[in-house]
């Protein structure tokens, strides 16, 4: 089994795979606070929840847009499997071409998501990774990615509305019964999710039209099945895009 990780700002997502889909997915909050003990006895715990044995493990690879949790997760993953991890980063074979102005500085979650629909789906394509922060990357019809819009996420604006304002509430993220909402809670609720899919629609069409050709799209990360079913464009949702790119690149590199 090889175990992928992906540390995001909000959430860390752990996937063991065997084959090209993951037999388990599991999610922890990020704390940058917390040390390689603390995190190790939580994957451990997480490994015995879904009945995997730790000895199954062969591999890991991880990605990461946290750094201060870089050495902490790769001490904790040597803890757990006794095997220093893979990480995503310079040098790492991608399979992907990169047409950037610093091409060190795309995010690792940006080019496993990428490598995941070239390999999976083709090129070329439009990846929607909505997490903390909202990326809208392209991959060219050679396989290249070409660039990224990155926009505030759908829970960077829940939060902003009521910590920046006295009246509104906290409130969770979930679709309202209708657009023109009759109660606060509702009214928060259509700006934020319907407002996100409406804006995704709109840079579709921006990007679409500035790349000259439509692109099929496709959708990750842990707000998607929330935002995507009220968007009007066709999009393909896969959940597990980043994790599957993680897998993909570490068959390239092992």
């Amino acid at each position: 089994m090889i175990l992928t990780i992906d540390i995001g700002n909000s959430n860390i997502m752990l996937g063991g795979f065997e084959s090209e889909t993951p037999s388990f997915v599991v999610r922890i909050s990020t704390d940058p606070l917390q040390t390689e003990d603390e995190y190790a006895c939580k994957i451990l715990d997480l490994l015995a929840l879904h009945n995997v044995d730790k000895k199954a493990i062969k591999g890991a690879i991880i990605s990461s847009v946290v750094p201060p949790l870089n050495t902490v997760m790769k001490k904790a993953v040597k803890i757990i499997c006794g095997n220093e991890p893979m990480m995503v980063g310079p040098g790492i074979k991608t399979g992907i071409n990169i047409h950037c102005d610093t091409p060190s500085s795309v995010g690792a979650d940006l080019i496993c998501a990428c490598v995941a629909a070239h390999h999976i789906y083709g090129s070329p394509s439009m990846i929607v990774d909505m997490g903390t922060a909202t990326k809208i990357m392209v991959v060219n019809k050679k396989g290249a990615f070409i660039g990224v819009s990155i926009i505030p996420g759908a829970i960077m604006g829940l939060n902003a509305l009521s910590e920046r304002t006295a009246q509104l509430p906290k409130v969770s993220l979930e679709a309202p019964p209708q657009v023109v909402a009759k109660n606060t809670v509702d009214c928060i609720k259509s700006g934020v999710v319907f407002g996100h899919a409406a804006m995704t629609d709109g840079m579709i069409d921006r990007i679409c039209e500035e790349v000259g050709e439509p692109l099929p799209v496709y959708a990750t990360g842990g707000l998607a099945p929330v935002i995507i079913p009220h968007c009007k464009h066709e999009i393909t949702l896969d959940e597990m895009l980043v994790l599957k790119g993680l897998n993909i690149l570490y068959h390239k590199n092992v």
